[in-house]
């Protein structure tokens, strides 16, 4: 597949993926406003192969999380995808493709939560933290989280 003009700049061959809730609506055509066919795959971690971007190379591993891939472009469930250079993220040499695929929009989302907790002045000896939805992905990742950082948490 060669990329062709006007469309998305990059190609990407996909390593891995996640399985979010969005997701799951988008398999079943019950995400709103779904225009079908869809591919889902709300995250995706990848190598390009073709790229027009002077800030990536073929080769490059990346991340790419949001801008409607899942949704309005078809995500991370594909062999491959065609995709816009400036969505994607290099992905540090620290970090494995598998490692990277692991945190996702899930992880993403939890951190930010837990983040938002601590600028608000919220401190682990101030009392335990609720989590609600705690079997989903953000709030597993917002229990391991919060509890690494020595919260007391009540999940429900």
């Amino acid at each position: 597949v060669k990329i062709q003009p006007g469309e998305c700049d990059m190609l990407v061959q996909v390593q891995y993926s996640t399985l979010n809730y969005k997701d799951a609506l988008v398999v079943t055509g019950k995400y709103p406003g779904l225009k079908p066919p869809m591919v889902g795959g709300i995250d995706l971690v990848g190598k390009v192969l073709e790229t027009k971007s002077s800030s990536l190379k073929v080769g490059d591993s990346v991340v790419v999380n949001g801008w409607g891939i899942g949704t309005d472009h078809y995500g991370g469930y594909a062999g491959e995808a065609r995709l816009k250079s400036e969505w994607a993220i290099p992905l540090p040499s620290s970090l494995s493709p598998q490692c990277a695929a692991k945190i996702g929009t899930a992880g993403y989302t939890a951190m930010l939560c837990v983040q938002a907790l601590e600028e608000n002045g919220v401190k682990p000896a101030d009392g335990k933290v609720l989590v609600t939805g705690a079997t989903g992905g953000v709030g597993s990742v917002s229990i391991l989280l919060l509890s690494q950082l020595g919260y007391q948490v009540t999940a429900v």
